[in-house]
């Protein structure tokens, strides 16, 4: 069995463009998907079909972190998991903690989906009485004066944000004060952190606005829109 030329995820993360790295995303999805079923190898051809893209968009992505292919072969499904999940960094388990435990935050605790991928909640944090000392879907909840412990006691690497856009901001000040290198911002508005904390922000509307864009710029056709998908580079 051969080894890829370059140690997966040897790259600066900045020099590889967001779409490359969503796209990443995918090609796991899909490549777990056809593991699922019994599948051993796929082709560039294959697996670019069925994402929608072309075979040299998959080995032109793949080639940021190395070569992964077997002439005569392809990609081997188990490897290429393995090289992207170790690209991805989902090849440890990262511990989150959550501030916000409304509706939007009852709902991502609730979210099977975060632990297949290496991603677990172990605590959730709110201001308001009413919602602190319970445990919502396994995940105890503290009160925000808490924060700084609960984050060093339980090894928090990473913060999820789901509190009203006014609240958003201090929010995730407190959780960078705490230790926390990564946010993922569910709050419709921009945050700002000094440099060495890494944020993403997913706002919900926007989605949709992207979504209905292309509907009606479409004809109303069904199309799929794939996240951060520039035509290729």
């Amino acid at each position: 069995m051969s080894s890829p030329k370059r140690k997966p995820g040897a790259v600066d993360p900045e020099s590889v463009p967001k779409a490359v790295v969503s796209r990443l995303s995918l090609y796991l999805r899909e490549l777990q998907h056809l593991l699922r079923d019994g599948q051993a190898t796929v082709s560039s051809s294959q697996l670019g079909q069925l994402l929608g893209f072309s075979d040299a968009q998959v080995r032109k992505d793949l080639a940021y972190f190395g070569h992964f292919g077997h002439p005569g072969i392809g990609y081997r499904c188990d490897e290429l998991v393995s090289a992207i999940r170790s690209i991805l960094g989902t090849d440890r388990e990262w511990t989150i903690g959550m501030v916000g435990t409304g509706n939007l935050g009852r709902a991502l605790l609730g979210y099977r989906g975060f632990a297949s991928q290496g991603f677990r909640i172990v605590a959730a944090f709110d201001e308001d009485p009413a919602r602190v000392n319970q445990t919502i879907e396994g995940v105890d909840v503290f009160p925000m004066m808490r924060l700084d412990e609960i984050v060093r006691d339980r090894a928090i690497s990473f913060g999820l944000v789901a509190v009203p856009a006014a609240a958003a901001q201090g929010v995730a000040d407190r959780l960078v004060a705490a230790g926390v290198t990564g946010i993922l911002n569910f709050a419709p508005v921009t945050l700002s952190f000094p440099s060495g904390v890494s944020l993403v922000s997913v706002d919900l509307a926007t989605e949709l606005e992207r979504l209905s864009f292309s509907v009606a710029n479409r004809g109303g056709e069904k199309a799929e829109e794939k996240p951060d998908d520039p035509p290729p580079e």
